[in-house]
């Protein structure tokens, strides 16, 4: 259980190291990285705009998976299966409410533009 640990830590400092360019608006539209939709491809004010604030939630996704990584693996008792799925539950939760609240500010920038 360990390296499950040691891996989910890892992945969180990723993400984190990810997300701070994004939310330093250092990032340029591109193919390969940030939040790649047409709208935020078709605008730059859009994509620094949207990348940014779904920076902020990667940064706390990436947070909250270390430290959900970290108490679930001294929980006693706890098996190896429970963890691993508990953290992979507790990203992709997160995750898709990042996604989610960062779509949704897309939408409505792309909505006040049009306006």
């Amino acid at each position: 259980m360990l390296m499950l640990l040691v891996m989910y830590v890892v992945f969180g400092v990723f993400m984190t190291l990810i997300a701070i360019p994004l939310i330093l608006e250092k990032i340029k539209p591109n193919g390969l990285y940030g939040f790649r939709v047409a709208d935020t491809l078709n605008d730059e004010r859009v994509w620094y705009a949207t990348n940014k604030h779904f920076g902020v939630r990667l940064l706390v996704i990436s947070q909250c998976n270390i430290l959900a990584s970290v108490i679930l693996y001294v929980i006693p008792g706890l098996g190896l299966d429970t963890y691993a799925l508990a953290c992979l539950g507790v990203f992709v939760v997160a995750f898709w409410i990042g996604f989610a609240q960062s779509w949704r500010y897309m939408k409505s920038i792309v909505k006040n533009k049009s306006s």
